[in-house]
């Protein structure tokens, strides 16, 4: 009976870690994903002065919880658009563009996020229920559902459902992100026009208080 050689032995241990040197490097060479931001249009709209306002990070399916492009099929399968990626989180990029939109273009007193420890009239609650590439009919797709919550008590003053949709010329990264920003810019606008048309509660200021008139003092008998 022969035994392996010392050479042999060493080679045999040795293959393992050649193997997964080699896969490690496969992954390291595939190009890094390009990523793509997204916009906060400026317009100019009226209302809702003096009055702030806390926008909440968009609740959403994992699906959308994450920087993957999706693209939707006629069956509704979803899958990715491979070697692109959104800049952050989607959710939490949308809630930072909604934050800017209302930033540029409404005349609120001061908008920000809940993390921010600011003290706000009221607060928005939204789902962000759609943001893809429809195939069948070519289109980028946006629908965000909307709260306006009372931040005093809890309570919901008023609720919509926001849609826009935008031709996609090709499948692709450029084309699929482009569409998809120009159908989000018209829902956040809508989205700042519905708050700012909206009748809000205001916190007082201890400025805007009142003081009391003195009573009026008893005629001497």
């Amino acid at each position: 009976m022969s035994f392996p050689s010392t050479e042999f032995r060493l080679l045999r241990r040795l293959m393992p870690v050649a193997l997964l040197a080699a896969l490690a490097g496969a992954c390291s060479s595939s190009p890094a994903p390009t990523s793509y931001d997204l916009s906060a249009p400026t317009s100019r709209i009226r209302g809702a002065a003096g009055v702030q306002v806390l926008v909440n990070e968009p609740a959403a399916l994992q699906t959308l919880a994450s920087q993957q492009i999706l693209v939707k099929d006629a069956s509704g399968t979803v899958s990715f658009l491979g070697g692109a990626q959104w800049a952050d989180n989607l959710p939490r990029l949308i809630q930072t563009r909604l934050i800017n939109t209302f930033e540029n273009a409404s005349q609120l007193r001061g908008v920000s996020r809940p993390s921010s420890g600011a003290v706000a009239d009221v607060q928005l609650i939204s789902e962000l229920r759609s943001f893809e590439i429809a195939t069948p009919s070519g289109e980028a797709v946006v629908e965000i559902s909307v709260k306006i919550v009372s931040d005093q008590n809890g309570r919901i003053m008023s609720g919509r459902i926001f849609r826009a949709r935008a031709p996609v010329a090709a499948v692709d990264a450029p084309n699929a992100t482009r569409a998809l920003d120009e159908a989000l810019s018209t829902v956040m606008l809508d989205i700042v026009r519905w708050v700012s048309g909206s009748p809000l509660p205001r916190r007082e200021e201890p400025g805007d208080l009142r003081s009391e008139a003195p009573a009026k003092e008893r005629a001497p008998t």
